[in-house]
């Protein structure tokens, strides 16, 4: 199963205590989920999940004592005129006489006003239209919105709890994404998925003591490259000095500098300078190289 397959799996699994956030969930599988059929005149739920067409049957039962929900081939819908007007009254769905069944627009704010109702319809929004990638490969959360503000509604509910979230146009949708590994990290503490929380928590820990390797030797390899780089033009400067110059030609430090090179041509600036008589530190060293460098350079030119 995909990451995605387990945050909703574990999310299905999850039924608020409270009526209230109950029913904000059931909103939230309704307005994403949900559709009209036989003419429009009753509320159906369209899911090829079954973990959340089970969870919307729950919700139903625990928040309006509803169980008798028939299925056809076209959808899942409340055969119970009066029951159905119930549920679509508490939610603000309309429904009413002359008033159409309104799931495209955003939900009624009285449904998440308090911050546990907030919660339970982010995690019923993710169960109907949300999507995780991979976060061994990329962070990357969205939910797919049929409208635009269907889309800033969720992407405020989000930013109300603090995590950045944003909205693209994606063809004729309107996605709110996020792809920051810790604001992924913190909506599923939101949504209460708390074991894939963990995962993934485990995931980026794990890649970032990857990164943090591979970025330290690359740096390592870096250096030691550009070590040899400079070591080779020394000891080409100083192979020029010896043919063309003489050393005898050389102050005595400089001299001493380039036969040691010559002798320990791996060995750092600091190592060398233990070898010269008496001892110098690394900069007194690189300073006679530098000196040697530009007595190769007069030479040449």
């Amino acid at each position: 199963m995909s990451f995605s397959g387990t945050v909703k799996e574990e999310l299905a699994g999850q039924i608020s205590p409270a009526r209230h956030c109950q029913m904000a969930e059931l909103a939230a599988l309704l307005h994403f989920g949900g559709g009209v059929c036989e003419g429009g005149k009753h509320l159906c739920l369209h899911t090829e999940n079954e973990a959340v067409a089970k969870k919307c049957f729950t919700l139903l039962k625990k928040a309006f004592n509803i169980d008798n929900v028939v299925t056809n081939a076209k959808g899942r819908m409340l055969p119970d005129g009066e029951a159905e007007s119930k549920v679509l009254q508490a939610l603000h769905l309309g429904g009413n006489e002359g008033c159409p069944i309104a799931l495209q627009a955003p939900v009624s704010s009285l449904l998440v006003k308090n911050s546990c109702c907030a919660r339970a319809y982010l995690r019923g929004a993710f169960l109907s239209i949300g999507s995780m990638s991979d976060p061994q490969k990329s962070y990357h959360l969205e939910f797919v919105c049929d409208e635009r503000a269907q889309a800033e509604q969720l992407r405020n509910m989000i930013q109300g709890f603090g995590i950045e979230a944003k909205v693209i146009r994606r063809k004729k949708y309107d996605v709110v994404y996020l792809k920051e590994g810790a604001g992924i990290v913190d909506l599923l503490n939101v949504m209460g998925a708390h074991v894939s929380l963990m995962n993934l928590e485990n995931l980026r820990i794990v890649k970032g003591m990857r990164n943090s390797i591979n970025r330290r030797v690359n740096c390592e390899t870096a250096n030691i490259s550009k070590t040899v780089t400079a070591a080779s033009k020394q000891i080409e400067d100083i192979l020029l000095i010896r043919d063309r110059y003489g050393f005898e030609n050389l102050p005595d430090n400089l001299r001493q500098m380039a036969e040691v090179r010559l002798e320990y041509p791996d060995a750092a600036l600091k190592e060398l300078g233990g070898y010269l008589e008496p001892a110098v530190g690394k900069s007194g060293v690189n300073h006679r190289l530098r000196r040697l460098s530009e007595i190769a350079d007069g030479i040449r030119s």
